[in-house]
């Protein structure tokens, strides 16, 4: 398992906005002053686990390469917006500690069967006054670049054609030392950890070897535990610590090298000397330890996205790990889907965006925040949880139609 690059700055990138355009459902949708804590709420078929993949096809688009990317998610066939025309368009805003915010825009179409980066440009403003400029931009492999550690609009923009259409410019310039900017960009998308988590994965038995980070699917949670055994024994004991508050009686969590050169991974509970294999261990401790190795990591991804966190685990616990979610913020940005108000119950209305698909099929977003009556509600010490499950965000609820009740209220 190959090695991801490791941001640790003191305070983290953020990704602060995205739009998306002709993406599955998300036909026009944007999402603005995204929280380092963002949650996605919202009936079944809504489009949360579509702007979820938003961001894994990014993240694959430049560790896997745009065309594996876009064959894995069915083509133009699949991917592009029903009815929709022109190419799929993804923009998001971020920003490093230290330099103003960086706007990525990237138009993925396809030709004759194969995907092509109609366009993809880096634009930033520097200062207070003047206009924000583009200084990478590039069509169809053909482009430039204005390289340096502070590219201004007074630079010189140098040519540097790519050796295909299907290439994109962030990942392939950023390896080189000339364009600092664009490095920075590809180092922080290439590090962001979207998972998919799976307790029957994280029961297998891999070979020997300490993996620093976990896998999307967690089916190295036994490797991840050697390491952090190994390098980082205080740390594997605060992961310990908080497994130990929610599921009763267990005392540690073993990776022990096998004959065959596999690990074997066991759990030991307290009362009992023999550990219990992780096979048989329940799905929600699997889970519930996967989450707590992925949110203290000792030098964790820029960029975490969590599907479902509540999948497994008893309503109790969720509240805790909402606010472990937040916690983790100081050092990641965070991003998460659910269907939990137990979930809800420890979040902000600012957090939280309520998903829902209009008359013509497609996702509709909003700040729960910006619902009528919500800050009135939450002021008086309201739960979100407890009034979205009443029925006050007007949206989200899979029994009513969705869209309906929000037109007549909003203004």
């Amino acid at each position: 398992m190959s090695i991801r690059p490791r941001i640790t700055p003191s305070k983290p990138a953020r990704v602060t906005y995205l739009k998306v355009k002709n993406f599955r459902a998300l036909r026009d949708v944007e999402f603005k002053d995204l929280t380092p804590l963002t949650v996605l709420l919202g009936p079944n078929g809504s489009g949360k686990s579509t702007v979820f993949d938003v961001f894994a096809f990014l993240s694959d688009c430049f560790e896997l390469g745009l065309r594996r990317a876009w064959d894995k998610r069915g083509r133009a066939r699949e991917l592009k917006s029903r009815g929709g025309e022109g190419p799929v368009e993804i923009e998001i805003k971020y920003q490093e500690p230290g330099f103003p915010i960086i706007t990525y825009h990237l138009a993925v179409d396809e030709e004759q069967g194969a995907p092509v980066v109609a366009e993809e440009w880096l634009r930033w403003k520097r200062g207070s006054y003047g206009q924000p400029f583009r200084f990478l931009h590039y069509r169809r492999g053909q482009g430039e670049v204005v390289t340096g550690e502070m590219p201004d609009s007074d630079d010189r923009r140098v040519p540097a054609p790519l050796k295909s259409a299907d290439l994109l410019a962030v990942n392939a310039l950023g390896q080189l030392a000339d364009n600092p900017r664009v490095g920075a960009l590809r180092d922080f998308i290439t590090g962001w950890y979207v998972s998919y988590l799976s307790a029957d994965d994280a029961r297998g038995q891999p070979e020997v070897g300490p993996n620093e980070r976990l896998s999307r699917s967690g089916d190295n949670l036994a490797n991840v535990i050697q390491y952090l055994s190994e390098q980082h024994p205080d740390r594997l004991e605060r992961i310990f610590d908080g497994l130990r508050r929610r599921v009763p009686r267990i005392e540690k969590v073993l990776a022990d090298p096998m004959p065959d050169g596999r690990l074997l991974l066991q759990i030991k509970d307290a009362p009992f000397s023999a550990p219990v294999l992780a096979r048989f261990a329940s799905d929600g401790t699997l889970k519930m330890l996967a989450y707590l190795v992925v949110l203290n990591d000792p030098a964790p991804p820029p960029f975490i996205g969590i599907e479902e966190p509540e999948n497994f685990l008893h309503p109790r616990l969720l509240q805790e790990l909402a606010e472990e979610c937040r916690a983790a913020t100081a050092r990641t940005q965070l991003l998460a889907t659910t269907h939990s108000p137990f979930f809800l119950n420890a979040l902000r209305a600012e957090e939280v965006r309520v998903l829902w698909r209009d008359d013509a099929g497609y996702t509709q977003a909003r700040r729960v925040a910006d619902l009528p009556g919500i800050a009135d509600f939450t002021h008086h010490g309201g739960l979100l949880g407890q009034l979205w499950m009443e029925g006050h965000f007007a949206v989200g609820d899979p029994l009513t139609n969705a869209g309906a009740p929000l037109r007549r209220l909003l203004p």
